[in-house]
């Protein structure tokens, strides 16, 4: 079933070259348009820092300088979208989280630099620092997607496995973290026996019955199986997922955009999730066969 439109898919990209950054609007251009995957490269190159790690502002919520795990993830997803990510690029992102790894293997979503600089509330008045199983186990999973090599992919992996097997309680945030690391570690077998264990938190945590007089600001199955061949997929029913696809167009704004999921804080930071956002909704819904338009596939140029 194919049902978004070209006045939908056109009132998206007016917004998204509007409104939002030059890294969305380029990768707007790379998966939507042919464009070139160094375009978005080197936009994502411009966050980054010389210990390898990524801040400057990558994560809308995070506006300081300092290289952050979070952003760090954020940029993993970007280049994700490109083909393979260069071996300079995961040798100094694998060399920035070894800096900031606590003793258990794991990473905090954020390091204490963030409550000397510009961010979000929930973010800038953070207390713990110990390792986040949500922001550990997404990294971890797009590195072991690009077959990425490092003695800290190893660590991460045997601290993700640990605090997967001791879950009894989740959040939605931690569900797609803990969901990009079984769609792609190489235990596929110990990987669908865990997602069945956790299905039921999985499912408890998130709206699975989402619509557009209920809050705005939930997570839906397309949260955690933002493509059908995802290993999340199979926590959901198919009148589930067709609900939350119908719901996703529904949502869309006049102006072309879909609402940040994020409490607003800033204005600015609000625009660019909504950039971030409308990207990401169109890609979910291109995947689920739900864009009627004959649009070219990404260039996977170097």
């Amino acid at each position: 079933m194919t049902v978004a439109t070209w006045e939908s898919f056109r009132a998206a990209e007016h917004f998204t070259m509007s409104s939002a950054r030059l890294v969305d609007r380029c990768r707007f251009a790379h998966i939507f348009q042919n464009g070139t995957a160094d375009r978005v490269r080197s936009a994502v190159s411009a966050y980054r820092n010389l210990d390898g790690g990524y801040g400057n502002g990558l994560h809308p919520d995070l506006r300081g300088h300092a290289s952050q795990p979070v952003s760090t993830a954020t940029a993993l997803l970007y280049l994700d979208e490109l083909g393979p990510i260069p071996g300079d690029t995961t040798t100094g992102i694998c060399r920035y989280l070894t800096g900031v790894t606590t003793p258990d293997g794991g990473v905090p979503a954020v390091t204490p630099a963030v409550r000397h600089t510009p961010a979000a509330p929930w973010w800038r008045n953070r207390t713990d620092f110990t390792s986040d199983l949500a922001t550990t186990a997404r990294i971890a999973g797009y590195l072991h997607k690009h077959t990425v090599s490092h003695p800290w992919r190893d660590t991460a992996t045997a601290y993700c496995w640990r605090h997967i097997d001791a879950l009894h309680w989740t959040d939605p945030r931690e569900a797609i973290g803990v969901c990009t690391f079984l769609d792609h570690v190489p235990d596929r077998e110990r990987a669908r026996r865990a997602l069945a264990r956790l299905t039921p938190m999985i499912r408890a945590a998130i709206d699975t019955e989402p619509t557009t007089f209920g809050p705005r600001h939930t997570h839906t199955p397309l949260d955690l199986a933002p493509e059908p061949g995802h290993i999340a997929r199979n926590a959901f029913t198919d009148t589930e997922i067709a609900r939350s696809l119908d719901n996703l167009e529904a949502l869309q704004r006049s102006d072309g955009a879909w609402e940040a999921l994020e409490h607003h804080w800033h204005p600015t930071a609000t625009t660019e999730h909504e950039g971030m956002r409308t990207v990401q909704s169109l890609l979910v819904l291109r995947a689920y066969g739900r864009i009627g338009l004959r649009l070219p596939n990404p260039r996977r140029d170097a």
